[in-house]
Order: structure tokens, then sequence, then C-alpha cells
């Protein structure tokens, strides 16, 4: 009897000690619960940058909404978080992206981490591991964070998602009613600032685009010229399977390319007809050589002087004025006018002070230039040059895109900022996802490491 009397007194004495315990350990620094992923991508729909309160001594409030204002002013969409450096990283960013549901960039700084990931309708998973590179020697996380957000600025495609508040203000709400009429007018006209910024840059893009749109059609002509010189019948005698595949092949880039330049409707639309125009020429260049029975081509850039002279035949070192001198891919007619002292036979296009070379056109001209010269080698043809430069600078990304980037996949048919759940490839937000990876793991989870 004595023995169950003490067990009853020890339990009455240690369940209360217990649950004091738990209540102090709940409020104690370091003994939190991690912010759930619904939260964060909730306060993402509403700002592009979310702080957790566990984390606020790695980016403080007044440059948080610093670098929201940046977002919001670019009207792109990019997301950025700062968690502390235990928040679980398994399927972070997926389940980032499907709480947040809205397409884009994201960017976690995770402690003294940080990474990335997109939908590749608004930027390549190369892209992605680009910006990522660029900032990840960053120490400090003010600095990192405004160096990836000013460089994702220049490379994302799309738009602010609506959701965003347009005054870019992170104030509870209680607080914006009791400032009363003035914050109310206020943030009218920052609504209206951006909506007047956001219909200036389509007006722009549209103008852009109308202007490329008459090169297009130069080059589409042109190729539709090149295809009946050619006059190549696949009954023809000589003709053998390998040739008619070589014609077929041309002929659909043909085809493809006006319907394509007749869909596009932004500047960066027309980088696709042009990678289809310069397919088809090299198909065309296959055919005529297997016709004449001279080895086939290699594959190569077409030529920097005007890509309608088809693929290139060599490098050929050329100064333009005031610039310096590089090596550029040339067609053998220009590689033979290059060796005699004679100028190249340089494409021109229209502008406000009248006809001059592209790369001295402006910067709608980018996407132009880009499907001819993909894979990376366009900004060192055009460094010095007008539309390098350009290129180069914030204001290009804001108004025309890369241009000449890998943009990747369709995204499934969602541009930059819009509203799509759930709906997305969760491949584009890196390899291994659902494996658990830490950051640089080696896993290919989350974060680093599967690239």
């Amino acid at each position: 009897m004595a023995d169950s009397r003490t067990q009853v007194l020890i339990r009455l004495l240690v369940v209360p000690v217990v649950a004091a315990l738990a209540v102090l350990m709940a409020g104690a620094p370091g003994a939190r619960a991690d912010t759930d992923v619904s939260e964060i991508g909730a306060a993402l729909r509403e700002s592009p940058v979310y702080v957790d309160p566990s984390a606020s001594d790695l980016l403080s409030k007044a440059d948080a909404e610093a670098l929201a204002d940046k977002i919001e002013s670019a009207d792109e969409p990019v997301f950025v978080a700062v968690l502390p450096a235990d928040y679980p990283t398994q399927n972070l960013f997926r389940n980032l992206r499907t709480e947040t549901g809205i397409t884009g960039l994201y960017g976690v700084r995770l402690g003294d981490r940080f990474d990335a990931r997109a939908d590749s309708s608004v930027l390549s998973r190369q892209g992605v591991r680009n910006l990522v590179t660029a900032v990840q020697g960053a120490g400090d996380p003010k600095a990192q964070l405004n160096d990836f957000v000013d460089d994702a600025l220049r490379s994302v495609r799309g738009s602010a998602p609506a959701s965003w508040d347009p005054g870019g203000s992170t104030a509870p709400t209680g607080a914006l009613i009791g400032v009363g009429a003035v914050v109310v007018v206020g943030g009218a006209g920052a609504y209206a600032l951006v909506r007047r910024n956001r219909r200036r840059r389509e007006q722009e893009q549209r103008a852009a685009l109308e202007r490329l749109r008459v090169v297009v059609d130069e080059d589409i002509t042109a190729f539709g010229e090149e295809l009946d010189r050619l006059d190549f019948h696949p009954a023809e005698p000589g003709a053998d399977d390998a040739m008619r595949a070589d014609y077929e092949r041309a002929l659909d880039a043909y085809d493809r390319a006006k319907t394509s330049m007749a869909d596009a409707r932004r500047p960066e639309d027309v980088r696709g007809v042009t990678e289809t125009l310069e397919d088809g020429r090299f198909s065309l260049a296959q055919l005529a050589a297997r016709r004449e029975g001279r080895p086939l081509p290699e594959r190569r850039p077409p030529c920097f002087f005007d890509p309608r002279h088809g693929p290139s035949v060599a490098d050929a070192t050329w100064t333009p004025p005031g610039g310096a001198t590089r090596q550029v891919p040339v067609c053998a007619a220009d590689q033979a006018r290059l060796s005699d002292g004679l100028d190249p036979m340089i494409r021109e296009v229209d502008t406000d002070y009248g006809r001059r070379p592209y790369w001295d056109a402006g910067p709608a001209y980018g996407p132009w230039a880009g499907g001819y010269f993909g894979g990376g080698i366009l900004p060192g043809l055009l460094v010095g040059t007008m539309l390098g430069s350009m290129m180069a600078g914030p204001a290009y990304g804001v108004g025309y895109g890369d241009g000449y980037g890998d943009f990747g996949g369709s995204g499934g048919g969602y541009e930059g900022g819009d509203v799509s759940g759930g709906d997305f490839d969760p491949g584009d937000f890196g390899g291994g996802f659902g494996g658990g990876g830490d950051f640089g793991g080696g896993g290919g989870g989350d974060f680093g490491g599967g690239f």
C-alpha cells in the first residue's frame, strides 16, 4: 500500500514538472517549430521576399523591403526566401513551388548556404546554374541576394504575379487601414505606375517585334529562294534516301519558320524562328554536298556577317571599326574578301539613323541573332558592339529577355508570373527531388550536388 501511495505521489509531482519544462523549452531560444512551407508560399504570393523570423539576423526588414521593391519595380517573377540554417531541405524547392503556385525563379538563402531553381519557361536549368555559381562565394547575405536578384532580372522571362502588392508594402492590414485615405491614394498611384510601366514595356516589345518581323521575313524569303535555286526533285536520277531526308528537313524548316513567325508575340519568340532557318540551311548544305559528291560539311555556326550566307567554313580574324580584334565564323565568300583586304558583305537593317549593321541596330536584334548563334558564342562575338553592350545591361533583360540564352522547355504553357498551382514539372527544380538531398550532399536533392 505504501509503495502504491509513493508511486501516485511521484506521478503527481513529475507530471506538472514535465509539463512546465515543455512550456519553458517551447519558449526557449533555439527551440522553435519550423515555419510551415505553406506559410512561406502564402507570403511569397503577396511579396517577392520572405524572411523567416528565425533568420532575421541574415537580412534586416529594411533590406528585405528594398530587395522586394527592386524586384517589383522590374516586374519580374523572382522569389527570394531567407530561412534558418537548420530548416529541413527535403523536397524544399518542389514543396515551395507547389505552395506558392506561381511560375518563376526561386532563390533560397538557408543559413550561410544558397541555391535556386526555376520553371524552364522562365529560365533554363543552365541559366539557373550560372546565376547560383556567380553568387556562391558571397558570404554577406545582403550582398549575395542583391547580386542574385540583379543577375536574375537580366535573365528571366515573364512578368510579376498580379497578387504582389504594387506598392511593395509589407505592413499589416490593420496598420494600412489606420493610415487612411492618403495611403490608399498613394497605393493607387503606385499601382497605376506599375501598370503604366508594364503597358509601356508591352508597347516597346510590340514595336521591336514589328521591326524584327521585317528582317525575319527577308530571311524566310531568302531561304525559300535557296530552295528554288537548288532545284532538287526527290525522284530525279541519282537521288537517294539521304538526299530526300535532307530536302524534307529543309522544307519542314521553311514551313515551321513561316508558321512560328506568324505566331510570334514577343521579340524573344523570334529566336526559335532563326534557329529553325539555320537548321534548314544546314540541311541544304548537306544536300548540296551529297549531290556533288563532296564530303559532308561540318556543323558550324552561320556566317557572322550575314546568316543568310549559310553555314560558315572557317573562323577569320576581324576588327570592327573602333573595336577589338576577334575571331568570327565566316562563309567562303567573306573569307576570300577578308583575305583580299576587302570588307565583308555585312547584313544591314533599318534603324532610326538609317541602315546599320545588325549588331549596331538596337537591342531588339538580340533574339534574332541568338537563334543563329546559340550555344553561348554570341556574347563573345558581340563584345564591344552596341548590341553586345545593351545585352549586358539590366534594361535589356527587363525589356527583351535573354534572346540568346537557352530558354529551356515550354514550362507546360505557363509564362513567368502565371498561376499554375501544382501543375509544373518537378524536374525543372533539380534532379533527385524526393531523395531528401542536402546542400552539397551529392545526392542531387533540393540543394547543390545534383545540378
